[in-house]
């Protein structure tokens, strides 16, 4: 496996670092887009929730950049969920992103009790199997949802992105993920620098690898085999958040960033999302 590239349980090669565009708005988009080129990134994730799926299709085009060597990934927002919403809404993120193909897509939350990841997921291999998404799987989706998911379809899903950092490891769901060949892609991968780049050990180790805190979170994701998409519009963090393929992490200092596990999630509990409740 390549230092920067990760690949997929169907083969599909995913870059291990993206940029995450969340909360990115039109007017900031071209020159983060622009900085994350320059420091390397080809991957980019985005949502229709987000409403700069254009801005991102307008910024890469700009970039001239053959597409085959870019990785986009954006996902199914709630409200759409269901057979044919879900094909006619993945329609509108391919006209928005300009593209006629993507390289992900997710189901953005499981929304359990309105009944509809299911066929929303039927429509998505359909989609796969014609060839308009190269891979496809969920966010934010536990345990019990992947087992619901996979007894019910036929396709196990790429990837799951969740909520995990050093506060909230998530653990037995990485195991299960692992185990099922699963990829995690950590959303808030350094817990939106909620005081986590300030804790003592996470300062400590950094100084001892001549690194920043957010390098050396970034990189115990990458040695907990995640995908990490950290989110920014500052050109200097894009970069600094890029240049961590050039160090690994002692086991001692990854069992040490570990032990700050408190279970402690800082976003929604997905078991309690459901269609109309994120707007």
């Amino acid at each position: 496996m390549s230092n920067d590239i990760y690949y997929l349980n169907n083969g599909y090669p995913m870059p291990k670092i993206g940029l995450g565009v969340y909360k990115i708005t039109d007017e900031e988009m071209e020159v983060a887009v622009h900085s994350a080129l320059e420091a390397g990134y080809r991957a980019f994730d985005t949502a229709y929730f987000y409403g700069n799926e254009q801005a991102l299709g307008q910024a890469l085009r700009n970039a001239d950049i053959d597409r085959e060597d870019l990785f986009i990934t954006s996902k199914l927002w709630n409200d759409y969920q269901g057979y044919d919403s879900t094909k006619a809404y993945f329609n509108k993120t391919l006209k928005n992103l300009d593209t006629d193909y993507l390289d992900l897509y997710l189901i953005h939350w499981p929304c359990e009790e309105d009944g509809l990841f299911i066929e929303s997921y039927k429509a998505m291999e359909e989609l796969y199997e014609e060839g308009k998404i190269r891979a496809i799987g969920v966010c934010n989706f536990e345990q019990h949802h992947l087992e619901t998911l996979m007894n019910e379809t036929k396709v196990t899903p790429a990837v799951n992105q969740i909520e995990v950092h050093p506060y909230f490891d998530q653990h037995e769901l990485q195991e299960y993920c692992d185990d099922k060949d699963i990829a995690v892609t950590a959303w808030m991968p350094l817990m939106r620098n909620k005081g986590l780049l300030v804790h003592p050990t996470i300062v400590n180790i950094a100084k001892a690898y001549d690194k920043t805190p957010a390098q050396i979170v970034l990189r115990w994701h990458l040695a907990h085999n995640r995908l990490v998409i950290p989110k920014s519009k500052n050109p200097a963090r894009i970069k600094e958040n890029y240049n961590i393929l050039d160090f690994n992490l002692e086991l001692t200092d990854i069992a040490e960033i570990d032990s700050l596990n408190k279970d402690q999630r800082q976003g929604k509990n997905p078991n309690e999302v459901q269609i109309g409740t994120l707007q």
